[in-house]
């Protein structure tokens, strides 16, 4: 359920959602970590009490908000002891100083559509890349699958397109511990998973842009972004690689997937980078089950978005379900900026004059 948060919250609802302030008021800090507890698509909860919040609901010109996300990187990367993070700009109450961070995430790759339909990059930022680009955005010289797209940051009426400085995006280079051919492949992923286009919702404020991070869990990377057919696609590039005989394997595309996921895991592991198998993030998330039941709470969860994409069965989190019922505080998704009015306004009148 995406929010248009033009209208408040308890309308837009249609009561999917519980209101959980009927407590004492909670700092900021206390809504953050209550908000990440309830984030029902989230199988790292049970590090909520450890998030770090910057109160960045101050901020009020373009460049400092930047300058605030380039510090969220570089605080949160930390040298790949990631911590968990969350900047918070000013809340939804005037319109003509609404914040949002255009991207999906901090740090992404471009995808550049050819003219024989085919894609370059990342097939699932097609979209974005172009809207960069027509807001001025100039790509690589020579574009290559792992550009750093800019962030376009959007201050009431006004636009900001700047690129990251390279200094504050760690990468880790892929390379399997068994497969010498896996490093030439060139493949490689972004250290630190930024989430910049959900809505932080308190039940008492609304704030459009507050950037979050934990940690990477290995399948995110392995299974899903380079994985999915409607991504990087790399599982026939493994399968080749392997020589399993794609044609005649039924199971090839398992064995190529447990490779990728190797050489995930391997190489954040090699550079000292924070992140977790699916096995122990199963496990992770029934610990926090339990300390849920023993206080008194009843878990939230999106069973497909719990589970983990690769061997999903062998672990605890397939044979349980959950209840469904989101309560807030809560991160919630939001009508993406270039298609609420305002942002198609800015498109047409930043467009033009780039």
């Amino acid at each position: 359920m995406a929010l248009d948060h033009t209208r408040h919250w308890d309308v837009v609802s249609d009561g999917a959602l519980l209101c959980s302030d009927q407590g004492p008021e909670l700092s900021l800090e206390d809504e953050a970590r209550e908000a990440w507890r309830q984030s029902v698509r989230c199988i790292g909860r049970l590090h909520w009490q450890s998030l770090q919040v910057v109160d960045a609901r101050g901020v009020t010109d373009l460049d400092s908000i930047f300058d605030a996300c380039v510090e969220h990187l570089r605080r949160a990367t930390n040298g790949g002891r990631i911590i968990p993070t969350q900047t918070v700009f000013g809340r939804w109450e005037d319109p003509e100083q609404e914040i949002r961070v255009w991207n999906h995430q901090l740090v992404r790759y471009a995808g550049y559509r050819r003219p024989d339909g085919s894609v370059l990059g990342d097939p699932m930022n097609v979209k974005f890349t172009g809207i960069a680009c027509d807001l001025g955005w100039v790509p690589p010289s020579s574009p290559g699958k792992f550009d750093l797209l800019p962030l376009v940051i959007q201050y009431g009426d006004q636009l900001l397109v700047r690129e990251l400085p390279r200094e504050v995006v760690m990468e880790v280079a892929l390379a399997h511990p068994d497969y010498p051919w896996f490093e030439k492949l060139g493949l490689r992923w972004y250290a630190l998973p930024a989430l910049s286009d959900m809505l932080l919702v308190t039940g008492r404020e609304l704030y459009p842009c507050a950037p979050f991070n934990g940690w990477y869990m290995g399948t995110e990377i392995g299974s899903r972004n380079l994985g999915d057919e409607q991504r990087y696609n790399l599982i026939p590039v493994i399968g080749e690689q392997l020589e399993l005989g794609c044609d005649r394997s039924r199971l090839w595309k398992d064995r190529a997937l447990v490779v990728l996921n190797e050489a995930v895991l391997h190489s954040f592991e090699r550079d000292g980078v924070r992140l977790v198998d699916h096995h122990q993030a199963s496990r992770e998330f029934l610990s926090f089950c339990g300390r849920e039941e023993q206080a008194g709470c009843e878990v939230q969860a999106e069973w497909s978005w719990i589970v983990p994409p690769l061997s999903g069965s062998a672990t605890g989190v397939f044979h349980r379900t959950y209840p469904l019922q989101p309560k807030l505080p809560n991160l919630l998704m939001q009508k993406q900026a270039w298609e609420t009015e305002r942002g198609r306004n800015l498109l047409t009148r930043y467009g033009q004059s780039t």
